[in-house]
């Protein structure tokens, strides 16, 4: 009797569980079926993803099922009533979802592969306005320049920069270069410009090239033109080393994202095929020979 009720008590608790799990997979879908949109790749995408995800709960539904129906069909001495048979629906609902993972691998995949072109064509879309507006800022720039520059009053004021700031840089790298604390606190200084620290590295090693050195820093410091020029072109190399990381980025996440999700819905699209149509199977010969004792 005890054997009996704890058989009774497993078999409909699996069930309960089983049938909970099943009806758990498809609220979950109408609930991402009301923001897909059949047109859009992302929101294809994010259906398929998950769907795929949740795959496995509807699968352990259904063993949960057939293991409560073996556990009554094992207690075959009972009188108790059976109720209602899920086995039939529940591997016609097995062999569906089989076909429809089966359908998700291919759509996935190829949904993944559009929306990454699609995803790459922006961004190089982007990177490219960027530079055409970076181009277009530093033509302009040039061109005031050029027009102040070349005034008598412009070249006046460089030359006049230019014979006032080197005596003066002059002295004070030579004071730097001959006190080794004020040298390394000038280098660890954030407030001195790259230009500067680049010299005094340079002069430090060589002092013979110091007026060399010097010459090319204020020749530099003086072309602003030229300045204008090299910062627009870091610009242009930052604009262009995010554009090919963003676009690794991209074809590293849907590459991912298609070999995770496809390798899933293929395997579980197996398991639900096999299981229902091998369930079908087993269940058809099962039938015919219940028949066959019959009519004897």
């Amino acid at each position: 009797m005890v054997n009996r009720f704890t058989s009774v008590s497993a078999a409909f608790t699996l069930k309960v569980v089983g049938i909970i799990c099943i009806l758990l997979f498809f609220a979950d879908f109408v609930v991402f079926l009301l923001d897909f949109s059949p047109t859009n790749k992302q929101s294809q995408i994010v259906l398929a993803t998950a769907l795929v995800d949740r795959g496995i709960v509807p699968l352990i539904g259904l063993g949960l099922l057939f293991a409560a129906y073996w556990i009554d069909s094992a207690d075959a001495v009972s009188d108790r009533p059976q109720g209602v048979d899920l086995r039939f629906p529940a591997l016609i609902l097995s062999s569906v979802l089989g076909l429809m993972f089966l359908l998700i691998f291919p759509l996935h995949l190829n949904n993944v592969r559009q929306f990454s072109t699609q995803t790459v064509t922006q961004i190089t879309q982007r990177a490219d306005l960027q530079e055409n507006q970076l181009k277009a800022e530093l033509n302009q720039v040039l061109t005031q320049l050029q027009t102040t520059l070349n005034t008598e009053q412009g070249k006046a004021q460089i030359e006049q920069f230019r014979n006032q700031a080197r005596p003066q840089l002059k002295t004070q790298i030579n004071d730097l270069l001959k006190d080794e604390k004020k040298y390394k606190q000038a280098l660890d200084n954030p407030q001195v410009a790259p230009e500067l620290k680049e010299l005094l590295k340079k002069v430090k090693a060589a002092p013979q090239e110091l007026d060399k050195e010097l010459d090319k820093l204020i020749a530099q410091v003086t072309d602003p033109q030229g300045r204008a020029t090299q910062k627009a072109n870091q610009q242009l190399n930052l604009i262009r080393t995010q554009k090919e990381a963003d676009e690794k980025q991209a074809k590293d996440g849907a590459w991912k994202s298609g070999l995770r999700i496809g390798i899933s819905s293929l395997l579980l699209s197996i398991g639900y095929i096999v299981i229902g149509w091998i369930g079908l199977r087993g269940m058809g010969a099962l039938q015919s020979g219940t028949r066959k004792a019959t009519a004897r």
